[in-house]
């Protein structure tokens, strides 16, 4: 099955994001001033940079799924007619981004691919901003929006959600160090523009550290996460606090300079987004579960390194917060 890239809406690059841009998307950090207190990476050198080399696309082809009659079956009319229309945002590796040839590709891209082998339909790729998708969905410009949404209550008075992953805040430091994201006052960290950690995570643990007298977190941002990644490997920051497959993802391409910094924490189902009451949000999550159950989900998790994250049941409407 052929898969089609489209582009909708305004286009950016990795150094002029727009305003907004995966902070609505991710999880809400409502806790964390109370609980505070207690790619292709490109290296650089006072000489210049040198890139890394190593191919952005896991080797091999995409996993394939069959078509399932009982599945394919449910899918409204308008969904396949001609085809699923996927609103999609990149640049937000692993999860949606460009490969070398300008192709749209990555986890998410992959899983969705799949649900069309599910539901015999061609999914076509709409490039549009993060914050257009959702609206989109709603006007039925898109079928769905895959574009690593996580679920939020907030997010459900309006649309509904297929859940497919989960997802949390993971910190990074250069290998070595000990960094502790719960006592990170008077450190410099790194953050990527308007990011949930931009806007919510370290301005909430800053304001617990002037609470508490400390000096404040040193928050610096950036435009795309590998200029953070470099950032860090060059010791003028001090940490990196990411989604954490965007941080897995770094760490891998890292050449073992940078490492995990304390554990995961306030993970969040990712979902894909569809209309309100739509028909195929139970469609979705049939699909999603059936690539769960024959492995096939598992398959496309291990093959861009998102194990971790794995969910044993899709729902829709899983958000708690």
């Amino acid at each position: 099955m052929n898969e089609t890239v489209r582009t909708h809406g305004w286009e950016h690059s990795e150094g002029s994001r727009p305003a907004g841009h995966r902070a609505l998307g991710l999880r809400r950090y409502r806790r964390f001033a109370a609980a505070f207190i207690g790619s292709l990476v490109v290296l650089c050198t006072a000489t210049g940079c040198v890139v890394n080399s190593e191919s952005t696309v896991p080797a091999g082809d995409r996993v394939r799924a069959e078509r399932v009659d009982s599945i394919a079956a449910q899918l409204p009319d308008w969904a396949s007619d001609p085809d699923l229309q996927v609103g999609v945002n990149v640049p937000y590796a692993p999860n949606e981004f460009r490969d070398d040839d300008g192709t749209i590709v990555g986890f998410g891209v992959e899983l969705v691919q799949a649900l069309g082998d599910v539901l015999g339909v061609q999914t076509v790729f709409n490039e549009a901003d993060f914050d257009r998708i959702i609206p989109a969905v709603q006007a039925r410009t898109f079928d769905l929006g895959s574009s690593s949404f996580t679920d939020t209550l907030e997010r459900e008075e309006t649309v509904d959600f297929v859940t497919y992953y989960s997802a949390g805040v993971q910190w990074a430091q250069r290998t070595g160090e000990h960094v502790d994201p719960d006592n990170a006052c008077g450190m410099r960290v790194a953050v990527q523009t308007n990011t949930v950690e931009d806007i919510e995570e370290i301005p909430a643990k800053n304001e617990a550290c002037l609470a508490a007298g400390l000096p404040p977190i040193d928050k610096v941002k950036y435009d795309s996460q590998d200029e953070a990644a470099n950032a860090l490997i060059l010791g003028r920051v001090d940490a990196l606090s990411a989604d954490s497959p965007v941080t897995a993802y770094v760490i891998a391409r890292s050449e073992g300079r940078l490492e995990s910094a304390g554990p995961l924490f306030d993970a969040a189902p990712y979902g894909f987004v569809v209309a309100k009451e739509s028909p195929l949000g139970p469609v979705l999550q049939q699909a999603v579960q059936h690539l769960i159950d024959t492995g096939a989900y598992a398959e496309i998790l291990e093959r861009w390194n998102m194990s971790a994250g794995a969910i044993t049941t899709s729902q829709i409407n899983a958000a708690t917060s």
